[in-house]
């Protein structure tokens, strides 16, 4: 019966706990581009996949960061 006393406190203790790593998670978007990383077994070219979600995750109205040296030509 005394068990009950410290296993309770106990699972509310590390409910907390997830509680706030779920959230951390959230406010640094961690669930931000959930379908790329199902893509990348299928895809033939990794670095084709990782092009797409840069731009994908690039967003509406913004550009993707230029690939390369930084030299434009």
């Amino acid at each position: 019966m005394n068990i009950i006393l410290v296993m309770i406190p106990l699972s509310l203790l590390i409910l907390a706990g997830a509680v706030a790593m779920f959230f951390w998670a959230v406010n640094h978007d961690q669930f931000e581009d959930m379908e790329s990383p199902g893509l990348l077994p299928l895809a033939d070219d990794p670095e084709e996949v990782s092009a797409e979600r840069i731009e994908h995750s690039a967003g509406p109205g913004r550009r993707p960061p230029e690939s390369g040296s930084g030299c434009s030509r």
